[in-house]
């Protein structure tokens, strides 16, 4: 399909493929072609994430983990923003970014009015998509740059790299991951088994004792008192 093939244009920008994996996408689409290219692409960027092409698939498929949908508007046997009024009537508030190739005004409004928080229309670039979901991500999280201001904390997700008092923290891989997924939403209370999961969104989760080992190294770097322990419930960042 033409629209496959011209938003597929992998220019990618110099310095991707850097493993971040700062966020986890669902990636509802239909297409053969744009599927697994969109897939590549959000992989090279460090993110991690899932392609599934049916609706009812989409439905098994969004989690607490997933941080942000791609969902294409005209899937095979429903209408994609059937799948989105459905979501947002269940009060599930994960950003959405609708992509397709209807472009009038009101498609568009359509789209944003049933609960989309961004609409981009086929074809596109790449480098376009990436922003549009980062962007997307940053308002989500009520965050205006891509450095997370923290209290005495500031966080580089696509750098993979934090700092306390101005100082860069040594971090394992897992430990960073961690600080992420307690920081996304700065002082919710984040189960151990959902801990587990957003380590490993696309395999095995992490078992509980390992979270653990990870949960306690981290809290010696940042400081014990910034991570409480809620006794039968989970995790929760405080600044």
């Amino acid at each position: 399909m033409a629209h496959s093939i011209a938003s597929a244009s992998f220019g990618f920008p110099k310095g991707w493929g850097a493993i971040v994996n700062f966020m986890h996408i669902l990636l509802v689409e239909d297409d053969l072609d744009l599927g697994p290219a969109l897939l590549a692409a959000l992989k090279a960027d460090g993110m991690s994430a899932q392609w599934v092409r049916r609706a009812a698939d989409a439905r098994a498929a969004l989690s607490p983990e997933v941080d942000l949908v791609l969902l294409d508007r005209a899937l095979a046997g429903q209408e994609g923003l059937d799948l989105l009024r459905h979501w947002r009537k269940k009060r599930i508030r994960t950003p959405v970014i609708v992509i397709t190739a209807r472009s009038a005004l009101t498609d568009r409004l359509e789209g944003l009015d049933d609960g989309a928080d961004d609409y981009l229309v086929k074809p596109f670039e790449i480098p376009e998509l990436l922003s549009r979901v980062r962007a997307v991500h940053r308002r989500h999280r009520q965050q205006a740059s891509e450095l997370w201001e923290l209290g005495e904390m500031t966080v580089s997700p696509r750098s993979h790299q934090a700092w306390l008092k101005g100082e860069l923290l040594a971090l394992s891989a897992r430990e960073f991951q961690l600080l992420l997924a307690l920081a996304k939403d700065i002082g919710a209370v984040v189960p151990k088994q959902v801990l587990g999961h957003l380590l490993e969104p696309l395999g095995e989760p992490v078992d509980a004792a390992t979270v653990e080992v990870h949960l306690s190294n981290l809290r010696r770097k940042i400081g014990a008192e910034r991570i409480r322990t809620v006794r039968g419930v989970g995790y929760q960042l405080r600044p």
